[in-house]
């Protein structure tokens, strides 16, 4: 049996009573496995060790930054010899980014990773943006900008993109985000996520191939629309409920949806859902404690009574609790599986349900 890559690097580097440098001797493959567990500028820095170190770490299919100098990214991105499998770059520095993203896009060919550890909220809205290029051979990008703001490249193809995550991101506008991932632009992607993120006021999706759909928190949208045959996830949290003055506007069509969470303001009168026959789990939540004909309870009966007959209800019990600096809340998860061809509506329109259920949870908590 042929010894590993690990065995034969062990092997090599035992000290030699000639004083050879057996390391060096290597091949390739096992440097390149040697150098990945560096961060890359420590891998660069082997360069210098010998004329045979040189080229070595330009070898490396993944790279990995944390608050490095733009250039140096830049630099290292363009001496890199072989198509990145991941691309790393944490302590983002805003528009600095620009300088180099143009070359990662241009190398990358599987998933990228940007993360801003901080967090850019006093930054005004006219600012400068992130442009991001065009990635066409990535298959996953995910952004993680402390609210940086972000421009979202106005043509090009995402042609391999199967996922795509934005969190804390402060959308330049205007923003043609859903223009962006529907079909044309993002043909295989599969996986959609935007959390917490700010300056989306209207999305609007069309997609062929889209399987999961997930928003949270995105306090200025307006208008949603979601037209995706063969999703069957959707996640919407706090997007429309962030202002209790406006109603929520909402056209979605996804007739494989086997999925809902929608803990958010609902109104059948401006939130159209379609025909949804294959939905098996619905998730939503209900404030135990509040005024009378408060709007989360109100949307959660109403978009109970919109489902005819699923396999699952869960219910988030919300419990206000009130600190000395803000108002927090405890959700407590209750799930109930019904029989089959069970009707929700028997479950709708009933407070005294929701109360059993607190009273169930209260008990058990005793207990």
């Amino acid at each position: 049996m042929e010894p590993s890559a690990e065995e034969a690097a062990a092997e090599c580097v035992k000290p030699s009573s000639a004083g050879m440098d057996r390391l060096s001797a290597l091949p390739d493959d096992v440097l390149v496995l040697i150098l990945l567990r560096l961060l890359t500028p420590e891998a660069v820095r082997t360069s210098v060790l010998s004329r045979r170190w040189r080229r070595v770490w330009g070898l490396l299919p993944e790279l990995c930054f944390s608050f490095a100098e733009p250039h140096g990214i830049r630099n290292a991105l363009a001496a890199s010899a072989v198509p990145l499998r991941y691309l790393l770059v944490g302590g983002l520095r805003g528009e600095s980014a620009a300088t180099w993203l143009p070359a990662a896009a241009r190398r990358l060919a599987g998933k990228l990773a940007l993360i801003n550890m901080g967090r850019a909220g006093g930054e005004s809205e006219e600012g400068g943006a992130i442009e991001l290029p065009c990635f066409d051979k990535a298959t996953s990008i995910s952004l993680d900008l402390g609210l940086l703001a972000l421009s979202v490249p106005p043509a090009g193809v995402f042609a391999r993109l199967t996922e795509l995550s934005l969190t804390r991101v402060r959308f330049h506008r205007p923003c043609e985000l859903g223009g962006a991932v529907s079909s044309p632009r993002c043909p295989c992607l599969q996986k959609f996520t935007v959390k917490n993120s700010r300056g989306l006021d209207n999305l609007a999706i069309n997609s062929d191939s889209l399987k999961l759909v997930e928003l949270i928190e995105l306090r200025d949208l307006q208008q949603l629309t979601i037209l995706v045959p063969v999703l069957q996830e959707l996640i919407v949290v706090s997007c429309f409920s962030c202002d209790q003055t406006r109603q929520p506007v909402a056209n979605i069509s996804v007739p494989q949806l086997e999925s809902l969470w929608w803990a958010d303001a609902y109104d059948p009168s401006s939130v159209h859902l379609g025909k949804m026959e294959n939905l098996k789990s619905l998730s939503t939540i209900f404030f135990v404690y509040g005024p009378e004909g408060f709007p989360q309870n109100l949307s959660c009966l109403m978009l109970m009574s919109r489902v005819k007959v699923i396999e699952s209800l869960t219910l988030g019990l919300a419990y206000p609790q009130v600190s000395s600096l803000q108002l927090l809340f405890q959700i407590v998860i209750v799930r109930i599986m019904f029989p089959s061809n069970c009707p929700v509506s028997m479950w709708c329109g009933m407070a005294d349900k929701i109360e059993l259920l607190h009273a169930f949870n209260k008990v058990t908590n005793e207990n």
